[in-house]
């Protein structure tokens, strides 16, 4: 009996490279995770030669900033015109619009676009908010608003993230490869992904009551041990720290009460 079911698991086993080819990106000498630029030169093309519909995005921008935004506008839509994206400011409902024409022929540059108008829109410089545009760099919101019910203790926490004169904010930015900008109730970086993960863990652990020092220092240790071709295939926790919470309670000094 056992040898009849070892022979029809031996026929239904499927042979997966029996109809394998040798594929044209099957080479290692080929960068996968490399992200090439649009260029309409070297044959990239939509099928039709256009896109089929109009896609659009709007945001509304707060009224502190329509004055800066009148003023580096027309940098904005000269960028945007390279890669043939249309963009409309409106100062009467406060919005800023984003949508591809005729001539778009990259199908993402869209959503670039969108997240350019959404970094204006939270108070980042025009000049730092333009590198979006290019494919090496993401971002991200983090909205850190509803993280903390006290109004003091979220302010607190939002300032140790900043730190003395912007110095802990600093030290994440250089150890993150990111732009960062705390504004309000959101958190805006910008820079790689991975970068942009590393950021996210630091600033919602901060929102959570976990100092980003002990977190900045944790990616310091993991910086150095990147070098080390050695410990690629191996855990780093031996390395890590761990750091333990430790609720120390506090003693209320006892009241004497006078007799009468």
């Amino acid at each position: 009996m056992s040898n009849i079911v070892e022979a029809t698991q031996e026929k239904g086993a499927k042979n997966h490279n029996k109809y394998r080819r040798d594929k044209p990106w099957d080479n290692p000498d080929i960068d996968h995770w490399s992200v090439s630029p649009w260029d309409e030169t070297s044959g990239d093309n939509l099928p039709g030669g256009r896109l089929l519909e109009e896609s659009s995005f709007a945001t509304l921008f707060p009224k502190y900033r329509e004055k800066y935004l009148r003023e580096v506008w027309p940098l904005i839509t000269r960028s945007l015109d390279k890669v043939k994206i249309a963009c409309e400011l409106n100062l009467v409902e406060g919005s800023m619009t984003v949508r591809t024409t005729r001539k778009t022929s990259d199908p993402y540059v869209i959503l670039k676009a969108r997240d350019l108008i959404k970094l204006l829109a939270r108070s980042i410089p025009a000049p730092q908010a333009l590198k979006i545009l290019n494919d090496e760099y993401n971002c991200e919101i983090i909205k850190i608003g509803g993280l903390v019910r006290n109004k003091e203790r979220f302010v607190k926490r939002r300032q140790r993230l900043i730190g003395p004169d912007g110095a802990t904010l600093k030290a994440l930015e250089l150890l993150t490869q990111c732009y960062i900008l705390v504004q309000g109730n959101t958190v805006s970086v910008m820079g790689t992904h991975k970068g942009i993960k590393q950021t996210r863990m630091v600033v919602l652990e901060c929102m959570n009551n976990i100092h980003p020092v002990y977190n900045i220092k944790r990616l310091m240790i993991m910086r150095e041990l990147e070098k080390d071709p050695k410990l690629q295939n191996e855990s780093w926790e031996r390395f890590l720290p761990t750091f333990k919470k430790k609720n120390v309670q506090r003693r209320k000094p006892h009241q004497l009460v006078e007799e009468s």
